[in-house]
């Protein structure tokens, strides 16, 4: 059925494409499904249906887009007319000449490696997964809330180009949740599993690969156990990260600061601008060297691996950060002829109704050579955090201030006590030159999130981080009230 609709919009596609420097229009088919239960009690279904083009067109100097959901003749004469007549009102004020970019016309296909479907399972049967990972999340009468839900993005898309570009990609995948709450007097503590990090392009292959199937009981134990548990101390500590809040680190002070665009102000009245500039690339020393980061689409299951950015460039694995040192920024075609400076296949868009930006996709930490139990015997006085619960960070994305879900204390080479309440702060570049461990292959993570927002108006689009444990030395650590 799918095929039909392609040749279909192909179809379009070439009875009504404007005579234009360059034009493309990409496709987006979308579903997406959320079956939840919360309390032993299922939630109300969602399932959500969207179609609709984007059409782009470089004319007389000037960049225009146009966007519909009527998939006809009309419906496309008047999104390119739309298009090109925003074109042309740029191309006398634009500081960029977009006539003049050489955008790419590829032809190609990407396919998520499924080997579970969401469709091959029941309804009846989701429900009963769900329905028992609930049940054994409530361990106690301190248990006040806790639920369980699985939620399935599907996205196929069809890109096509004025020169011969045609590139198919299907994109699935799977976010599992739980999450739990503990209630003592005034005291209330929530342990959750996968809702800020457990996202791939799988299928219910992954809750095993995950955990989820047996995460319940521990989660509910240690909601009880941080409810009789101490704050935080506070101090200069070294600090050890677990690879489910190495997302938000990475996320928050790695990947945002180096989107070109931000780089270039286009974010600067939204969501801020960033510490970096143009001129530290190719030399400027971001983190220690043992400090490696790579995007990297090739990884078939992370949550956001493709062929080919939403505007027709092949993707590739390439270094951002090399034994420490920024070598080049996340931005797309159009980005790097303003910048007049390579970036990374990384022009992205979460719907047909918005025009491709620049985003993180799959921004990795490589691992190192240090196993978990080593990084652990090597600190004298440190903590381990684990999960984010809370992030803020400047408008520049330098100076934060980040919170976790749990923690221990390592004392004399050994785990300890937990603590409630823990978090840090630090500023970027500061922060990533302490880092002083990073963790084995064997303890990496391939880990994500279905929450990226940027843009005006907002795009909230996927993004994957895979990392291993990292150890970070003398942190500003300290405890919530």
């Amino acid at each position: 059925m799918q095929q039909e609709q392609f040749a279909h919009i192909k179809k379009l596609f070439q009875e009504t494409v404007p005579t234009v420097d360059f034009a493309s229009l990409r496709y987006h088919s979308d579903c997406d499904d959320l079956v939840a239960v919360r309390q032993d009690v299922l939630e109300p279904l969602r399932t959500n249906r969207d179609q609709g083009v984007m059409v782009t067109v470089h004319h007389r100097g000037g960049i225009g887009y146009g966007a519909t959901s009527e998939l006809t003749p009309a419906g496309l004469r008047e999104a390119f007319a739309r298009a090109v007549a925003w074109a042309e009102r740029l191309g006398s004020v634009a500081v960029t000449d977009f006539s003049k970019i050489d955008m790419p016309h590829k032809r190609g296909e990407f396919k998520s490696p499924v080997r579970e479907p969401w469709d091959g399972l029941s309804l009846r049967s989701k429900v009963e997964m769900l329905s028992d990972a609930s049940r054994r999340l409530k361990r106690g009468s301190s248990i006040v809330d806790w639920s369980a839900d699985l939620w399935h993005l599907r996205s196929d898309r069809l890109y096509l180009t004025n020169g011969g570009g045609e590139i198919y990609q299907s994109f699935d995948r799977m976010v599992p949740s739980l999450s739990v709450t503990a209630n003592k007097g005034s005291e209330t503590v929530t342990r959750t599993f996968g809702h800020m990090a457990v996202c791939r392009q799988q299928g219910f292959e992954l809750l095993a690969e995950t955990g989820f199937n047996a995460a319940s009981e521990q989660l509910a134990e240690e909601a009880l156990e941080l409810l009789a548990a101490p704050n935080c101390p506070s101090g200069q500590m070294d600090l050890l990260l677990a690879p489910d809040q190495m997302v938000l680190q990475i996320h928050e002070s790695i990947g945002h600061p180096l989107e070109l665009d931000r780089i270039l102000g286009d974010e600067r009245n939204y969501a801020g601008t960033s510490f970096v500039t143009m001129d530290m690339f190719g030399r400027y020393q971001y983190g220690s060297p043992l400090l490696n980061v790579t995007f990297d689409p090739s990884r078939p299951e992370q949550a956001a691996s493709y062929a080919f950015d939403d505007e027709g460039s092949p993707a590739e694995l390439q270094y951002i950060i090399k034994d420490g040192i920024l070598l080049r920024p996340l931005g797309g075609t159009i980005s790097q002829a303003r910048a007049d400076y390579d970036g990374v296949a990384s022009a992205r868009a979460d719907s047909w109704r918005r025009p491709a930006i620049d985003r993180m996709s799959n921004l990795n930490v490589e691992p190192g050579t240090v196993f978990f139990e080593d990084m652990i015997e090597g600190v004298e006085r440190g903590i381990y955090m684990q999960t984010n619960c809370s992030w803020s960070i400047d408008d520049s994305r330098n100076k934060f201030q980040f919170g976790c879900e749990r923690a221990q204390l390592i004392e004399n080479g050994k785990l300890t006590k937990v603590v409630k309440k823990p978090n840090y702060r630090g500023i970027s570049s500061n922060f990533w030159r302490s880092l002083k461990s990073v963790g084995h292959l064997s303890n990496l993570e391939v880990l994500g999130t279905p929450y990226c927002g940027k843009g005006e108006p907002n795009q909230a689009i996927t993004v994957g981080h895979a990392s291993p444990p990292c150890l970070f030395a003398n942190v500003d650590v300290f405890g919530g009230e």
